[in-house]
């Protein structure tokens, strides 16, 4: 008898913390149908995006509202980058993203110049009015070389 007892509080005690690790995956992955996510995903389109990586931070203004999530090439042979933006930014048509670099030197990120239009871009579209990556490299090689004009 005693047994038995101990092992319906073990296997409920079980119950419990999976439907606690459960409702904790679900809460922490924001899965749609669960719950409103607190973000949303746009893309922008570039010629070169030259050293950023997934996980690199956007930022509008200097401050991180999302994280780069996936870097792909479309059938026009452009960079698309698909970026995780805080659901609180409304990002007007006419804004600009630009691939920018932390120093000299450092981490590339996507900062977003918001617009004034009164349309605003919904989630899944993508911006086209974009500043690619500088190339250090081909400036410094073109003025060493003398290809600079």
């Amino acid at each position: 008898m005693g047994s038995t007892r101990v092992e319906i509080s073990v296997g409920l005690f079980l119950i419990c913390g999976f439907l606690a690790l459960g409702w904790l995956a679900l809460r922490l992955g924001e899965v749609p149908w669960v719950m409103e996510t607190k973000s949303y995903t746009i893309n922008a389109e570039f010629n070169n995006i030259s050293g950023v990586k997934n996980g690199a931070d956007v930022q509008v203004a200097g401050v991180v509202v999302g994280k780069v999530r996936q870097l792909t090439l479309n059938e026009d042979k452009k960079a698309v980058v698909a970026m995780q933006v805080d659901r609180a930014i409304v990002i007007p048509v006419d804004s600009v993203a630009s691939v920018k670099s932390q120093g000299i030197i450092g981490d590339k990120y996507i900062q977003i110049t918001l617009g004034g239009d009164e349309k605003s871009y919904q989630p899944g579209s993508t911006i086209v009015d974009t500043e690619s990556a500088v190339d250090l490299e081909s400036l410094i090689s073109k003025f060493a070389f003398g290809q600079v004009k």
